[in-house]
């Protein structure tokens, strides 16, 4: 008896010890995002006005939603840049990270530059291919100039600054998501590919037939987080086309129509259907791509 005691006393100074760890941890994920998940749902049957102050109103933001243009050029522009941004990002990287992967002088330099992009901050990178872009004086227009090809005005352009953004975004996806394509290329066992050598299969064989479906886990992890990040893109088109762009009703995502409603309009209300709305079609696509793994993801 006295033994079952000692062993119940111990287990819980273990438990509160380890409930103290992670009570930190747990407090500021309630506090800075589960309580906020609650509260937007809340404030989406809301309308708010002067002074902070506000009053249910049922359904009446949602039913706006579905009747107003510039969320519905919100989400076009959204989807686009989505499966542009997120399918360029993952060829890209993967064609580097197989680069990479292989024996050659100097690797560590080179991974250490295609990472570079990750850890600078969006402001800098936006400032940077600003410059790159301008239709005056960008480098791209003039390395254009050289071929006697007259450039364009990418960033104030409506029929190219989308896309003149995806291709940063593309550019600054490849760091990130070729290191955990190379970590998955590594854990390859070789005697996959020593098989099909003998067997007589070619580079080309060997990488459709063999590295991408056990690479298919990775493949997968990265087009989940992939599509999630690019569903709530804000920041280059923030700091790439500002509010004063002409080119940004081409641009507009669904987070800066959100960000523009409210902080700017104060419209909170219809601001938290529009991220309710955002948080459906992100669980939806998230919930489709798990149930379809089974078909394409080999685990073995």
């Amino acid at each position: 008896m006295v033994r079952k005691r000692s062993t119940r006393r111990l287990w819980l100074r273990d438990a509160l010890w380890a409930y103290a760890m992670i009570a930190p941890m747990m407090i500021g994920l309630l506090i800075f995002y589960i309580w906020p998940v609650f509260q937007t749902f809340f404030f989406s049957f809301t309308q708010w006005g002067a002074f902070g102050k506000y009053t249910l109103n049922g359904l009446t933001n949602y039913q706006s939603m579905l009747s107003d243009p510039e969320l519905g050029g919100a989400l076009r522009n959204t989807l686009i840049y989505t499966v542009l941004s997120v399918g360029g990002g993952i060829v890209v990287s993967l064609f580097f990270a197989t680069l990479l992967n292989q024996k050659i002088r100097g690797v560590g330099v080179y991974r250490t530059l295609y990472f570079l992009p990750v850890v600078t901050i969006p402001a800098a990178i936006a400032i940077i291919w600003q410059w790159l872009y301008n239709g005056d004086y960008g480098l791209i227009n003039f390395l254009l100039s050289l071929v006697h090809i007259h450039g364009l005005s990418w960033l104030t352009n409506p029929a190219t600054a989308l896309y003149a953004i995806i291709m940063v975004a593309i550019w600054g996806a490849v760091g990130n998501n070729m290191v955990l394509f190379l970590a998955g290329l590594q854990g390859i066992s070789s005697t996959y590919t020593e098989a099909a050598a003998i067997d007589g299969a070619g580079p080309i064989n060997k990488f459709f037939h063999i590295t991408l479906p056990l690479l298919s886990p990775t493949i997968f992890f990265v087009t989940v987080t992939s599509l999630i990040n690019a569903f709530q893109v804000f920041d280059l088109i923030f700091l790439m086309l500002g509010q004063n762009s002409p080119a940004l009703p081409s641009g507009e995502t669904v987070v800066y129509l959100y960000y523009e409603h409210a902080f700017i309009d104060n419209d909170k209300g219809y601001a938290s259907a529009i991220a309710v709305f955002l948080f459906v079609i992100i669980l939806v696509v998230t919930i489709v791509q798990l149930r379809l793994q089974k078909r394409w993801v080999h685990y073995d």
